[in-house]
This record gives structure tokens, C-alpha cells and sequence, in this order.
């Protein structure tokens, strides 16, 4: 696979994830759900979480109905603003070798700026009319109602 499934895929798919679930109305979702609907450990996820919200990506609510949303709509989030969030402070590994830092490592420095570009030019909003394409619906939220 030409593109490692790391940190910045897993961002995009929480980020992804909580502009499905919690997108509309300021509604907000629990990093338990989150890291149960992607089948990943909530221990794992949170470091990104915090990285996005950190970046301004994701606003963060404290309390027993506090979870995550999306601090800005979805259509002004770039993929590569999120895939940044959680990746730039990692180094770039040295080529094993001089016939690597003279062929294959240029050859990925021109595939990583490819991406990039690609990157610059979808956004989250992208990925939700993708979802949509899919067949996927964003679930219904009630509004709660209290007698007393």
C-alpha cells in the first residue's frame, strides 16, 4: 500500500466521525463512542483528539454532556489541516543508504507533495458527500422533551 494507515488517517476518520455524528446544531460526541464506532481503543484516540482540538479543528466540552464537534464547518476544514494537526511534529526518516537519498527518497518527497496537493484540495464536507454517495445517513438526533 503506497500510503501507510497511521496517525493521519486515523485523524481523518475521527474527524470524519464527528462531523457525521455530532455535525449539526453544536451537538457533541463522546470519545467512547467515537473509538467504539472505529474500532479503535479510546487510550488511542484521545492524543489525536487533543491534537485536533489544539489545532482549532475540534472544540472540546467538559462534563457529563461534553464530548467533541467540529469548531468550524466542515466545508472550511482542508484534509491536510487535519492530517498536519497530528503529524507534524514527526521526523522524516534518513534514507538507508545513497542510492535511496538519491532515487527513492526524491521519488517520495515528489509522491508526499502530490498528496498534498490533493490534500489542500478536499475538505471534510468532501468526505461527507462521499459518505451520502455511500448510502450512509446521518443519524437522527430527538430533541429531548421534559415533564415534570
Amino acid at each position: 500500500m503506497l500510503l501507510r494507515q497511521d496517525r493521519g488517517l486515523l485523524a481523518l476518520d475521527i474527524a470524519l466521525d464527528i462531523a457525521f455524528h455530532a455535525g449539526r446544531g453544536g451537538e457533541v460526541t463522546g470519545a467512547a463512542d467515537i473509538a467504539e464506532r472505529l474500532g479503535a481503543a479510546r487510550r488511542g484516540i484521545e492524543p489525536l483528539l487533543q491534537s485536533l482540538v489544539r489545532a482549532g479543528l475540534l472544540d472540546s466540552l467538559r462534563g457529563p454532556r461534553g464530548g467533541y464537534r467540529m469548531a468550524r464547518a466542515p466545508r472550511e476544514v482542508p484534509l491536510i489541516e487535519i492530517i498536519a494537526a497530528v503529524t507534524e511534529d514527526e521526523p522524516a526518516p534518513e534514507p538507508p543508504g545513497k542510492l535511496a537519498a538519491l532515487v527513492t527518497a526524491p521519488l517520495w518527497h515528489e509522491l508526499e507533495s502530490a498528496t498534498a496537493k490533493r490534500l489542500k484540495a478536499l475538505t471534510l464536507e468532501d468526505l461527507l458527500k462521499r459518505a451520502a454517495a455511500a448510502g450512509m445517513r446521518r443519524p437522527v438526533t430527538e430533541p429531548l422533551h421534559f415533564v415534570i
